[in-house]
């Protein structure tokens, strides 16, 4: 079984610790757990390693986060993975601060990473595990908040909620999405 996780974000010092970036956070943090590192390969950082005898395959697009789908396309091609062994870890306006919820496919809600994956996919049938960011910015300032750093309270809760994301994806490989949604999803 090959399963390909794919964690959003943008590229450049600039956008290392922001809201937008925590997909990025997330695969840093599972290649880290897996003792496994990025290597810049077409389109995307790229690692892969085994978990629970199955193969594991990790990108970071290199894109920039509103061209995403054309390194999902390209990798999902070249591995030869299908739809339903996808997962795209994305930062959501929409939930709480610190809540993470998996969700084997909806709308892309504004996401410009999302509507570029759902552009080259052709649809939305495909698992994501959404990452509470919060939506406490004032009206028309949604591009400043989410390329912004998480406040010093954040900050102190963020390796917990990035372990907490590694276990969804631990689970999604190994059990699948409907399991750990049950177990997971609170």
């Amino acid at each position: 079984m090959k399963y390909l996780i794919i964690g959003l974000g943008n590229i450049g010092p600039e956008y290392a610790d922001t809201r937008h970036n925590i997909g990025f956070m997330v695969a840093d943090e599972l290649a880290k757990q897996s003792h496994s590192s990025f290597f810049n390969m077409r389109l995307a950082y790229y690692t892969e390693f085994a978990y629970k005898s199955r193969k594991i395959f990790v990108i970071k697009p290199t894109t920039y986060m509103n061209l995403s789908g054309k390194a999902v396309n390209y990798w999902m091609q070249e591995l030869r993975i299908p739809v339903e062994n996808i997962l795209v870890v994305v930062d959501d306006l929409a939930l709480p601060f610190g809540t993470i919820r998996l969700k084997p496919k909806g709308s892309a809600a504004g996401h410009n990473g999302l509507k570029s994956i759902e552009g080259v996919l052709g649809g939305t049938d495909y698992a994501r595990l959404r990452f509470g960011i919060g939506d406490n910015f004032p009206k028309g300032r949604q591009v400043d908040y989410v390329l912004s750093g998480f406040d010093p309270d954040e900050q102190k809760e963020l390796p917990a909620l990035i372990d907490r994301s590694v276990e969804f994806i631990n689970s999604f490989v190994s059990v699948g999405p409907e399991l750990t949604m049950t177990r997971l999803n609170k």
